[in-house]
């Protein structure tokens, strides 16, 4: 498996199935800004809810030749056999990103255990071995990574807007950053020592570089 983060934003995302593994498809796609299509005689009350809402479209009807068109990737999500091999092959003979859930033989992606902080993404997968030890990993990743690490990320995304404006050369830059990130950095987050950051800062950038952090001390409050 080769790791990549895919941007589905706009993109036609196909679910075929209706049931429980079909609607977590579903939400984790419309959380990366996906365009969802669902294909299913029956569905969840979440997903039909989501159906009336606007937010997905959902044909009612068993899956048939032909349901693929356009589709940038699919998740076959059914209980019938023969439908998952089905939409399988189509999707491979169409060149289609496919994902077949309890079938990792089979799949050209798989989707892996996520934490999300902010537009800081945390993912641990097992190549389909070990749903249960992605699953624990991930457990821990959530425990060890708060919302801290949002902050930090938006933190140094300012700071490099800033500093790519100067004149500064990439060495100089790469040693800027790795002072910027102190050992005790996430802990100063963490414990409202924002005092102590704008201080580190200001050591590290130098006079005339001043940043808000206004913003930031209301998204962690």
């Amino acid at each position: 498996m080769y790791p990549v983060c895919l941007n589905i934003t706009g993109r036609l995302c196909i679910v075929i199935g209706g049931g429980i593994v079909a609607e977590r498809k579903v939400r984790g796609l419309l959380a990366a800004g996906g365009r969802v299509r669902v294909i299913s005689p029956e569905a969840t009350a979440a997903l039909a809810d989501l159906a009336r809402e606007g937010r997905i479209e959902w044909l009612r009807r068993p899956y048939a030749p032909g349901d693929l068109d356009r589709a940038f990737l699919v998740f076959a999500a059914t209980d019938s056999r023969g439908v998952q091999e089905a939409v399988c092959r189509d999707a491979q003979q169409a060149a289609i990103l496919v994902n077949v859930a309890d079938d990792p033989d089979r799949c050209s992606f798989q989707v892996p255990a996520t934490v999300h902080r902010g537009d800081l993404t945390l993912s641990v997968a097992t190549g389909g071995r070990s749903p249960a030890v992605a699953a624990m990993i991930r457990r821990r990743l959530e425990r060890d990574f708060g919302p801290e690490y949002a902050v930090l990320l938006e933190l140094v995304a300012m700071i490099r807007q800033e500093v790519l404006s100067d004149d500064r050369s990439p060495g100089e830059r790469k040693i800027l950053f790795q002072n910027i990130l102190h050992d005790d950095i996430v802990s100063w987050i963490r414990e409202g020592r924002w005092d102590r950051l704008q201080q580190h800062l200001q050591e590290v950038l130098g006079p005339g570089h001043s940043l808000d952090l206004s913003r930031l001390k209301q998204e962690f409050s």
